[in-house]
């Protein structure tokens, strides 16, 4: 794929940039491995310093920066302030909790027979970070502020149609004042990531994206027998239970299903409605996602822009036509708009079933699958057999209900009475086929570093 930023409102390219050459991306790379072994020395505070730094510069261009994200993937402005200020929090939250998440991890040392043990967590060197684009700066940044506060160094290889945010991010950090190539971008081809994976000097690995792109990097990884992190994608449950506020569950219900336009791995995608409310809740989520305004993303009355690319709109137009064909009801929009530019309008679809390729996949756009179940348990009987488990949603009062749903949802989240997000604070991250490690607190930290082992022995 060419790398360029091509607008999702006119489909008019932009600007291209030239890929690395063999031996430009050599030389990144022995830069990166350079950085590596004198950035393992810097101290935590020096870290956390420049960390500070960025986001205080982050802040400043906090507009510029929006406008840039919308430009390249067609997210609404107001959506694209938002994930900015996301990364200014993510940055300085690791800025002030990285130091104690590095500390030392005290063992029993009479109990292992020692003076002293404990455990020390050291970082492993370069990263190669294989990332997205529909949360461009916030799926890079929260890979980037661990990593760096950990000590480790990274290599962004960013989605070919985002570059310039891309190399924002690494103009940011040396702006910031980290030492030279602690953070690079490469603006390289997917057909060249396993070059840099199998490169001795890249020690680990993070990918966000589709299921094939994770099979493909895991299995380099294991070939080369190094850590690697991966979150796939999902498609998320979003139960609704007669104990709960249909209202405020059905304005959620909108936002889940719309935000980013509808382009989120944790957005809830497949709606199980009781049976009792089921018609009432239809009528209000029906109602609030046909009053949404699809348009100009830049427009500050416009809820819904374009999809990032031709080829994504391609997919749920075809997702939702086949299931049309097979007997599926279309609530509200359903039919892909005519003119430029790559939108899709919010959509609400009943009748789904096994037969209709929705059922089985992540639909990425503002499209809305919703089911009657007549209790809980069949809610997580079917929304257990998707193959994907990333995050899910249930709106219950009831404590049984909550408790036999975060008992039984196969997910690596489960959020209750409110959306499904990401926090630096918390974990984030899916199983089965959603991937498997984590993003994010300190778990996501020491996902790439060396639990090392002390132990030391009485004195002579």
């Amino acid at each position: 794929m060419a790398i360029r930023t091509i607008s999702p409102v006119t489909g008019e390219v932009l600007k291209t940039f030239d890929e690395l050459t063999a031996e430009e991306l050599e030389e990144k790379l022995a830069r990166a491995a350079a950085a590596a072994e004198s950035y393992r020395l810097t101290t935590v505070e020096e870290r956390v310093g420049w960390l500070g730094r960025a986001a205080d510069h982050l802040e400043k261009e906090a507009d510029s920066v929006a406008e840039l994200i919308t430009t390249e993937m067609g997210k609404t402005y107001r959506a694209a302030q938002e994930e900015v200020a996301k990364c200014v929090h993510g940055l300085r939250f690791y800025a002030a909790e990285g130091p104690g998440y590095l500390r030392d991890l005290p063992a029993d040392a009479t109990r292992v027979g020692a003076k002293n043990a404990y455990v020390t967590y050291q970082p492993i060197g370069p990263v190669l970070a294989v990332m997205p684009w529909n949360l461009p700066l916030w799926q890079a940044m929260r890979f980037a502020a661990p990593a760096l506060t950990a000590g480790n160094v990274g290599l962004l290889k960013h989605a070919s149609n985002v570059p310039q945010t891309a190399l924002y991010m690494e103009q940011l950090f040396r702006d910031a004042g980290f030492p030279d190539d602690v953070f690079q971008t490469l603006l390289i081809s997917s057909g060249r990531v396993e070059q840099v994976l199998r490169d001795d000097r890249v020690r680990a690995a993070t990918l966000t994206g589709s299921e094939p792109a994770g099979k493909s990097v895991g299995t380099i990884a294991g070939s080369e027998i190094k850590k690697v992190v991966l979150e796939l994608g999902g498609s998320d449950p979003f139960i609704v239970m007669p104990s709960t506020n249909l209202d405020r569950a059905a304005d959620v219900a909108v936002t889940a299903r719309t935000l980013n336009n509808g382009q989120s791995c944790i957005n809830g995608k497949r709606f199980f409605v009781h049976a009792d409310i089921y018609d009432a809740f239809l009528r209000l989520f029906v109602a609030k996602m046909g009053a949404l305004v699809v348009g100009d993303p830049m427009d500050s009355a416009t809820d819904v822009g374009p999809l990032a690319t031709e080829s994504g709109r391609d997919d749920v137009a075809g997702y939702v036509e086949d299931a049309l064909s097979k007997g599926a009801t279309a609530l509200v929009g359903g039919t892909r708009p005519e003119g430029p530019g790559w939108f899709y309008p919010p959509t609400v679809l009943t009748g789904v079933t096994s037969k209709m390729t929705m059922f089985h996949e992540e639909v990425f756009g503002p499209v809305a699958q919703v089911f009657s179940v007549a209790s809980i348990q069949e809610a997580l009987e079917v929304a257990n057999g998707h193959p994907y488990g990333l995050g899910s949603n249930l709106w219950s009062e009831d404590e049984d209900e909550r408790a036999l749903f975060i008992r039984d949802v196969q997910s690596g989240m489960a959020f209750i009475n409110g959306h499904t997000t990401s926090y630096p604070e918390i974990p984030f991250g899916g199983v089965k086929r959603s991937g498997y490690g984590r993003e994010l607190s300190d778990l996501g930290m020491r996902e790439f570093m060396n639990a090392k082992t002390v132990w030391i022995g009485a004195d002579a």
